[in-house]
């Protein structure tokens, strides 16, 4: 285990190395873990991150700040960046944890990331803990959307359909399956005025809604790329700002596919794993598809889903 490469992939050199030792840990391995450490690391990436995302994005409100920096400091999020750095090969677990592959697990290595910001702070002060993780969040900041990030479907399917004048969806428990204990929901989604009626299911109520939202959207974007209006209508000064993506009325259909893929990345990222959508059946129509090119968006704060 090369801790020197490990600190070159940081951008810190540690005067006491002990407390590298210690923050890369685990329980399991012997009394002296990174439990505490990591405690103290939550604390400072919370506050550090808080303070990046104040610098970054000005116009944004403290409940959407407060909404994005939960999602950047998420098991998750950190997951991501230990593998980006690769953290999984500097482990220190016992042999019951080696043999089960702890050292691929998300837990273990969020939370030995948070253990090193520990160290880090504990080291050197908090300016260089700051400033260590203000470069390992510099890629995830350059493409966080903060308009978008952390919503749900149904929030980002609600919010796209009142920028649209359009009435908000309705949902319908369509059929449950299963044991008692071991239910899945069947949920119809449907918005009339566009003619689209999606299904979805999930392992609760609120699962299946989220999965038929995640499907009614899709739909509904993929109407506004094949329209005919949106092809030959043009450009004009008003804009279309969906989930905070500007794209002018009228832009080529290319363009417009590019920003509701972005959109679909993003309900992929949120939709929940064990809970996938099945198939839907979908009735669309070109009045329809020309109904969502009828209103421009207007930025302004929805109310939430409930």
């Amino acid at each position: 285990m090369n801790q020197q490469l490990l600190q070159k992939r940081l951008g810190h050199q540690f005067s006491n190395p002990a407390l590298l030792q210690q923050a890369l840990t685990h329980r399991s391995h012997s009394v002296l873990h990174n439990e505490r450490l990591e405690f103290l690391g939550d604390s400072v990436l919370n506050c550090v991150v808080a303070s990046l995302l104040f610098d970054s994005f000005a116009n944004i409100d403290e409940g959407d700040l407060s909404r994005v920096r939960a999602n950047l400091v998420k098991q998750q999020s950190l997951y991501e960046i230990a593998q980006r750095i690769e953290l999984s090969q500097f482990l220190r677990l016992g042999e019951g944890e080696l043999k089960s592959g702890g050292f691929r697990r998300p837990s273990i290595l969020a939370d030995t990331l948070e253990a090193l910001f520990g160290a880090i702070f504990l080291d050197a002060g908090f300016d260089a803990a700051r400033e260590v993780i203000r470069a390992l969040y510099a890629p995830v900041l350059a493409s966080v959307d903060p308009t978008t990030l952390g919503k749900d479907a149904k929030t980002l399917l609600q919010e796209f359909l009142q920028s649209k004048k359009i009435a908000l969806p309705q949902y319908n428990v369509v059929a449950t399956h299963g044991a008692a204990h071991n239910q899945e929901f069947e949920i119809e989604c449907l918005v009339p005025k566009l003619e689209i009626q999606v299904f979805g299911t999930g392992g609760s109520r609120r699962a299946g809604e989220q999965a038929a939202a995640k499907l009614a959207l899709e739909t509904a974007l993929a109407m506004l790329v094949r329209s005919p209006a949106a092809k030959k209508s043009k450009p004009r000064a008003s804009q279309l700002k969906l989930a905070g993506i500007a794209t002018v009325q009228g832009e080529p259909a290319a363009e417009i596919k590019a920003q509701s893929g972005k959109q679909k990345s993003l309900l992929d990222a949120e939709a929940p794993k064990a809970d996938k959508p099945k198939a839907a059946a979908s009735t669309t129509n070109t009045a329809a598809a020309d109904e969502l090119l009828t209103h421009d968006v207007h930025p302004e704060t929805h109310p939430k889903t409930a």
